[in-house]
């Protein structure tokens, strides 16, 4: 479902505009309309991060940007609370805007994205706070191109070491 919502953002909205969508979350603000949030490339290498609004007019979707902002204006991403899994969030532009993200997974996906996209393009010292780095940074030992599944693989890997270590007899 999600790479349908991609395919159609970049069709109608980003394209047309000039950009490259790289990721998008769905983002909670209201019960009637969805919302996303977008990063995005430009043909000049800036890159963008959007809000966009995804309504429907009789059997046609729509989307709308309700807001933009350049990645070189965020100061920071701010996790909340890197130790428990939730999925909220805060974006420190010249405003901070609190946020909260579809899942936790989603929240990580998007950090990961902005903190790679920051690396490439603008290389300035971006703050991501309260996030566990070991999701966030490329060069973990977790760090694979299919980082939705990160999470689950590093949990498996634990139940399978509880597993084992259960399994052991205890010496008398």
């Amino acid at each position: 479902m999600s790479s349908l919502v991609k395919e159609d953002l970049e069709k109608r909205l980003f394209k047309p505009l000039a950009q490259n969508l790289c990721e998008f979350i769905e983002i909670e603000v209201s019960v009637q309309d969805r919302y996303y949030l977008c990063v995005s490339v430009t043909k000049t290498d800036e890159v963008k991060i959007s809000m966009v609004k995804h309504y429907r007019v009789g059997l046609d979707e729509k989307y709308e940007v309700t807001k933009r902002w350049s990645l070189n204006d965020l100061r920071m991403i701010d996790g909340k609370e890197a130790d428990t899994d939730n999925p909220f969030f805060d974006l420190h532009f010249k405003k901070v805007y609190s946020l909260e993200a579809y899942s936790c997974a989603s929240k990580y996906s998007f950090a990961r994205t902005v903190s790679r996209l920051n690396h490439v393009y603008l290389k300035k010292d971006l703050h991501i706070v309260n996030f566990d780095s070991t999701y966030i940074n490329d060069d973990s030992i977790w760090s694979s191109n299919n980082k939705d599944c990160l999470v689950l693989m590093r949990i498996c890997f634990y139940a399978f070491n509880l597993v084992c270590l259960s399994l052991c007899p205890l010496p008398l």
